[in-house]
């Protein structure tokens, strides 16, 4: 009932409010991989000025959540505002109009209602995915290595039938940003700015830094000094559950990396020096993008979003990559910056609230005053005017682990409580109890074993049925084409 009436409100007073304002642009930054290892976020080390820019001129979430922590259906789940338990889709493999041609899109909306739908970079995983519903798809660039003797490994690997086809996992050429395709990617951005300027435009710029490789100009590499960086304890939380932490196979398929056991602590600082090199090196692509629309007079009436589509490990519990339920998985970046013109916008200001990534498409559409199918994210316009009312209990993700098995997961913002459940047998195999902490190393042990948190468990279970009721747990994941 308090979520209703939360809406109801919601949408009397920003209904009127859009209707006295002139409809926005929109310019969303959408992330891949990037966790909330950023300047604004607090970590000290690293350099992201363009972001930490954006944040004083807006509103800065510190809870927000990906629906899961894997591209492709974190994607399809941000562009239809639903849950990938309602889109039946959980994997790398499947293109959301391969199975589901009726479904509405948040691009597909947008453009019904007059607007220039733009996609450059990554968006959708699959890059060719919804294209009806774009006016202008820009062919996503496709080069990720430029030092010839890493293309000579790749060449070698090809030739002799290894299982890896990927070269090194990170690389720092000395080379214009354009030299990776990031920087490609943004200078096709800024090149359609220029030519829908006078046009009512929705465009999201996909840039896929830091996603593996970890590969970026070496004047980025050049910010750090590799001695600063920490080596993560290689030390699974106490009572862990057995299919709480992955194998992380995306890493392993890389050249140089083990097929089997821990990194050396040489090449996790690499490997850890490259994403924060990779980080930077987006963020300068971003800030790019920000100039320009600024230079064109356009930041006045369009809204900024930045948010990455889930987090990741770097090392922590002796793992990496996402592919799991841990707070470090799931929890993202996510800032929202209104237009200039708009008269109660807030800057400089943080918000905890716990917000989820299926809540872009109705924010938006609802700061347009355009109307939605049902979506089961939420507008969180009311949340930018005051960013320390009283919101959601929880927030909420999942991840699959073969056909038959789903872990089930939520936050209240201080507990994270998980279930994994064999849908086949309709029983609970584990469940697990942490406290979110900043430093996610701080997390150390499972709860759930522990008296003193009876009460918490019982009041995350409760949260965590009511989102995914026990009835309709069969249904997951076997619906996956």
């Amino acid at each position: 009932m308090k979520k209703i009436i939360i809406s109801i409100i919601a949408i009397l007073h920003f209904g009127i409010t859009a209707l006295a304002q002139e409809p926005p642009n929109i310019l969303i930054f959408l992330v891949d991989d990037l966790r909330p290892e950023l300047g604004s976020y607090g970590n000290t080390r690293i350099k992201t000025p363009h972001i930490d820019a954006l944040a004083k001129d807006g509103v800065q979430f510190q809870k927000a959540y990906a629906q899961q922590a894997l591209c492709a259906p974190s994607r399809m789940s941000i562009l239809t505002g639903l849950r990938p338990e309602t889109i039946g889709i959980y994997s790398l493999f499947t293109p959301l109009r391969s199975v589901h041609k009726e479904m509405v899109t948040l691009p597909q909306v947008f453009k019904e209602q007059g607007y220039t739908t733009v996609s450059v970079g990554k968006v959708y995983h699959h890059g060719n995915d919804d294209a009806e519903s774009w006016s202008i798809l820009t062919p996503r660039e496709q080069n990720s290595w430029v030092k010839p003797e890493n293309l000579a490994i790749i060449d070698s690997l090809k030739k002799s039938g290894s299982k890896k086809t990927n070269g090194p996992a990170f690389e720092n050429a000395d080379v214009a940003d354009e030299g990776y395709k990031d920087g490609r990617a943004v200078n096709k951005a800024i090149h359609i700015l220029q030519k829908i300027k006078n046009e009512k435009f929705m465009m999201i710029v996909g840039l896929t830094k830091p996603h593996l490789p970890f590969n970026a100009p070496k004047k980025y590499w050049d910010l750090y000094n590799k001695a600063d960086f920490l080596v993560p304890a290689k030390q699974a939380p106490t009572d862990v559950a057995s299919l709480a932490l992955p194998k992380w196979g995306e890493l392993r398929a890389y050249h140089g990396i083990p097929e089997e056991g821990f990194i050396d602590d040489q090449t996790t600082k690499n490997l850890i020096h490259g994403y924060y090199a990779s980080v930077s090196y987006m963020d300068a692509q971003m800030g790019k993008v920000m100039d320009e629309l600024t230079r064109l007079d356009l930041r006045k009436n369009t809204i900024v979003v930045f948010m990455s589509d889930h987090g990741y490990k770097l090392g922590e519990y002796g793992t990496w990559c996402k592919h799991s339920n841990f707070e470090i998985d799931v929890n993202v970046p996510f800032i929202v910056s209104r237009e200039t013109s708009y008269a109660n916008r807030k800057t400089n200001v943080s918000s905890d609230a716990l917000i989820e990534n299926i809540d872009v498409f109705p924010t938006l559409a609802a700061a347009c005053g355009i109307k939605t199918p049902t979506l089961e994210g939420k507008s969180i316009l009311p949340l930018l005017d005051n960013p320390t009312m009283q919101w959601d209990e929880a927030a909420f993700s999942l991840y699959p682990k073969g056909k038959n098995i789903i872990g089930l997961t939520c936050t209240d913002g201080v507990l994270r409580y998980t279930e994994w459940w064999d849908t086949k047998a309709q029983t609970l195999i584990e469940n697990e109890l942490y406290l979110n902490q900043p430093n996610y190393m701080e997390i150390t042990a499972n709860l759930v074993k522990n008296k003193a948190y009876a009460k918490d468990i019982t009041r995350m279970a409760s949260l965590l049925e009511e989102q995914y009721p026990k009835k309709e747990r069969p249904s997951y994941p076997k619906n996956d084409k």
